[in-house]
């Protein structure tokens, strides 16, 4: 179950907000008991780079295996 607050990864390419598959987001606001979710997406400095409001199947929990990759976040 993804909660306010959990750590997301992205699921499907959002060219629009400048976000890619494995994308990591923070759940910001859980609408409608988990049916979607508002996530922010930030640089690893914390500038926020989009907040978007997601279905559940758009995003996966994290897992024990995955690991985090840097790119460039779109200007």
């Amino acid at each position: 179950m993804i909660r306010e607050l959990d750590i997301v990864v992205l699921q499907q390419e959002l060219p629009s907000e400048g976000l890619e598959v494995g994308d990591v987001g923070t759940v910001v606001l859980v609408h409608d008991a988990g049916k979607a979710f508002e996530v922010e997406f930030t640089t690893l400095t914390g500038r926020t780079v989009s907040v978007v409001t997601l279905p559940a199947d758009a995003i996966r929990q994290v897992q024990p295996t995955d690991m985090t990759h840097v790119r460039a976040a779109v200007a």
